[in-house]
């Protein structure tokens, strides 16, 4: 039986993002079936994308744009310009993460587009919203982290601000994205027309922020650096062990009561500083200490399996090799193989949900910079001398 379409292969997508953000947002609609169509300015093949992503050959360049097809397009030029509004009329789903006033420079904002393709959604990121003050403003992943409030929570008591060790705020800001377009496509079914959505990098990492944030919309609390410790649930922490460290998490009467029995230390579960979830919130750190020297006697393995066998969350700090390498890591499948025709065979990291019919793949690694552009222009009517001629002209 022939495998069964992958879901979103019935929509077009046109993708002018660059750097994290917008990749990641477009990387969910090329990874589940969309005809995506990576739109670039006509450069030397090989050149870099950005700062950010490295060059082409690059890991992170390769894992950003896998299952795309590349077109050359000078949107400055007016048979450029006039190829992509062409390509809007086909499509369903356009993405960008330009500043916000360069599309409208561009003449590809919203109502541009809609005029073209009323059923268009565009999709659009920035740093910070696409009006109000801070509009101007260039905005990358370390920004948002700071003007979100992540790192003023993030590090040890006392140690000042630290961010976090990934982008956090563009892959969230791109997921938030990605499920914005697919609402718009989901209301499209119903009305008919397409819209704008759009999130910043700046309200996804305030989302990101959750129950802190929420705490002080309603409490006024201004949440402060806790370090390894969950800042409510306790014990719930970083703790050392006979060769490194591993992860415990006790929170609430009943795994506290479970972990006691798992360490064999009776004596804290009965002892009157630590008998109720308040005297261990007031007695924290007295308790870590108390707890590392009974984890200290042991290797982190043997803890990992004698507290889960007790009911209590624990588990392994990895390094990168070691996530890899754990069992149920390679059993979840999330490092799809790829093939590329000069970089061999290699992964990279795949989608973080499983489907019970559908199945992600790498079905083609990030295309050569303009790999696909005859092949889209003859889809639209163009022929071959019409193609050389744009390409003498700079249009493509």
């Amino acid at each position: 039986m022939a495998p069964s379409p992958l879901p979103l292969s019935r929509f077009k997508v046109l993708d002018l993002t660059r750097v994290r953000s917008g990749p990641t947002c477009v990387k969910v609609f090329a990874d589940w079936g969309a005809d995506v169509i990576k739109i670039e300015q006509p450069v030397a093949a090989g050149a870099a994308d950005d700062g950010y992503t490295g060059e082409r050959d690059a890991p992170d360049f390769q894992n950003l744009h896998r299952n795309k097809r590349s077109i050359t397009l000078n949107l400055k030029a007016e048979e450029g310009k006039k190829i992509f509004y062409t390509l809007v009329g086909e499509a369903d789903v356009v993405v960008e993460n330009y500043r916000p006033d360069v599309k409208n420079r561009l003449g590809i904002d919203y109502e541009s587009l809609r005029k073209i393709n009323p059923r268009i959604v565009l999709g659009s990121i920035s740093g910070f919203g696409q009006d109000g003050p801070y509009v101007g403003r260039p905005g990358v992943d370390q920004i948002a982290q700071g003007m979100g409030g992540f790192m003023s929570v993030t590090g040890l008591p006392g140690q000042g601000p630290v961010r976090a060790g990934t982008a956090i705020s563009d892959l969230t800001c791109g997921m938030n994205t990605a499920l914005a377009i697919l609402v718009a496509l989901l209301e499209r079914e119903a009305s008919g027309e397409g819209q704008w959505v759009h999130s910043s990098l700046l309200e996804s990492q305030i989302a990101l922020m959750d129950f802190q944030a929420a705490g002080y919309l309603m409490s006024g609390k201004v949440p402060e650096q806790a370090g390894n410790n969950h800042p409510k649930s306790i014990p719930t922490g970083v703790f050392p062990t006979r060769n490194g460290h591993i992860n415990i998490a006790a929170g609430g009467q009943e795994m506290w009561e479970r972990l006691c029995k798992g360490l064999g230390a009776d004596d804290l579960k009965d002892r009157p500083d630590y008998l109720t979830v308040d005297d261990r919130r007031v007695n924290r750190d007295a308790l870590n200490a108390d707890l590392s020297t009974y984890t200290a006697t042991k290797t982190s393995g043997e803890w990992v399996d004698i507290l889960n066998d007790a009911g209590v969350p624990c588990g392994p700090i990895y390094k990168m090799d070691e996530t890899f390498a754990d069992p149920q890591v390679q059993h979840l499948g999330i490092a799809w193989p790829l093939h590329h025709p000069r970089l061999g065979d290699t992964h990279v990291v795949g989608q973080p949900f499983q489907m019970s019919r559908s199945k992600g793949a790498v079905r083609s690694p990030t295309p050569e910079i303009g790999q696909h552009t005859d092949d889209v222009l003859k889809e639209i009517g163009y022929d071959n001398a019409k193609i050389e001629a744009l390409r003498e002209q700079g249009a493509i």
